[in-house]
């Protein structure tokens, strides 16, 4: 999971390459700094995932950034936070 915590992590911080609408970059800002925190601590899986789905609900208040690339890394962020949310967790 770590792995695509991280990758989750990258695809967020790609969005702040171009402008993005303002009210996005709001929700955008917030989710990229859970996401980096959880990509660079060392969290149990229970706690990475609360962060993420932390992640996801920022996320889906975001229909459009404004911008056609930063619109393809959110588009990605939510399917990574789908997919690890929708995995096995280790514990059960």
């Amino acid at each position: 999971m770590a792995e695509q915590v991280r990758h989750l992590s990258n695809q967020l911080e790609a969005t702040a390459d171009g402008p993005v609408d303002r009210t996005a970059s709001r929700w955008l800002g917030e989710a990229e700094a859970i996401a980096a925190d959880a990509a660079t601590s060392d969290l149990e899986d229970a706690t990475a995932r609360e962060r993420v789905a932390t992640v996801r609900e920022l996320l889906s208040e975001i229909d459009d950034t404004g911008h056609e690339d930063a619109d393809a890394h959110l588009e990605s962020a939510k399917r990574i936070c789908r997919a690890i949310l929708e995995s096995p967790s280790d514990g059960q």
